[in-house]
């Protein structure tokens, strides 16, 4: 005789129970794939990361930290109240992303100051890298290492309002007739050269400090920044700041472009190089030039 569960004693009945034990089965098999699918992609993200890790290990100044420099003072929008670490401002935040890309979590990341003119020199450098609106060149490039870039600058004209008062407009045949002058370390000199060719030979200068206080002292009429430095100098360094216009990004055959700066021959620029690809692809970049340069919209074409 066949025994059958009494189930009728406790009030319940076959009907209370309608799964088979076959579709029991593949509700497990289900399951066992479900969460393979899930281990499988949290492998591949420890994964990346493990190798990111391990593109970094014994590459760094210091074992297991990631050292970074930037100008002291740091500047609107690219770092916001001097306070890199803070992870506030474009090109802070762009650090930490490299940074955690690399495999280095925040607490492992150390910043420390460098200037401009020193960063550029050949030589042993105190950082791993340096990110401080350094423009790729190809001399540059004879003496120190650039990652790929993490920013194309659009270059922008500043003047101050008595300019626009006297007439300047956002056309090269306008900017022609002002006064210019320009930081010679940059490559705004050749940008000028190629894109205005003005009247009168530009003044230079070995800074944009410089370049700020001739034009506050009335020596020049109009300088050449990176548009999110003409807006802030605009904006904070000039009481009458005007950013008249940009260049469109067809107009220069080498667009300004922003590196990493490291020691030449560093062997992290592989790594680094690779991390740039990654947020690039992710989507974190643009989302990260987005929050912090949104501000630098609006500013006219130059015809």
């Amino acid at each position: 005789m066949t025994l059958q569960p009494n189930n009728r004693k406790n009030g319940l009945s076959n009907q209370n129970f309608p799964y088979t034990h076959t579709t029991a089965k593949t509700a497990v098999s289900t399951l066992k794939r479900t969460v393979k699918i899930a281990l499988t992609g949290i492998a591949l993200i420890f994964g990346a990361n493990a190798y990111a890790a391990e593109c970094a290990a014994g590459k760094t100044l210091k074992e297991g930290i990631l050292t970074i420099a930037t100008g002291n003072p740091a500047y609107f929008p690219w770092v916001m109240d001097n306070d890199p670490a803070s992870g506030n401002g474009f090109e802070a935040a762009v650090a930490y992303a490299v940074a955690e890309q690399m495999g280095f979590a925040k607490e492992n990341v150390e910043w420390t100051s460098a200037s401009f003119d020193e960063s550029i020199q050949p030589g042993a450098k105190n950082f791993d890298f340096n990110l401080q609106q350094f423009s790729i060149t190809e001399e540059r490039e004879k003496v120190v290492d650039f990652s790929k870039p993490y920013y194309s600058a659009a270059m922008a004209v500043l003047v101050r309002k008595s300019a626009v008062d006297n007439g300047a407009e956002a056309t090269v045949t306008s900017l022609k007739e002002l006064k210019w002058g320009i930081d010679a370390n940059t490559t705004a000199l050749k940008m000028l050269q190629d894109n205005i060719q003005p009247n009168s030979d530009p003044l230079l200068y070995d800074d944009n400090v410089n370049v700020t206080e001739a034009m506050k002292a009335n020596q020049i009429d109009a300088a050449l920044f990176d548009l999110p430095t003409a807006l802030y100098l605009g904006a904070v360094v000039l009481d009458d700041g005007v950013v008249l216009g940009q260049f469109p990004a067809d107009r220069s055959e080498t667009p300004d472009q922003f590196g990493l700066l490291m020691e030449e021959g560093n062997e992290l620029k592989a790594c680094v190089d690779e991390a740039i690809d990654a947020i690039t692809a992710n989507g974190t970049l643009a989302g990260i030039e987005s929050e912090w340069l949104q501000q630098t919209t609006g500013v006219p074409l130059i015809k």
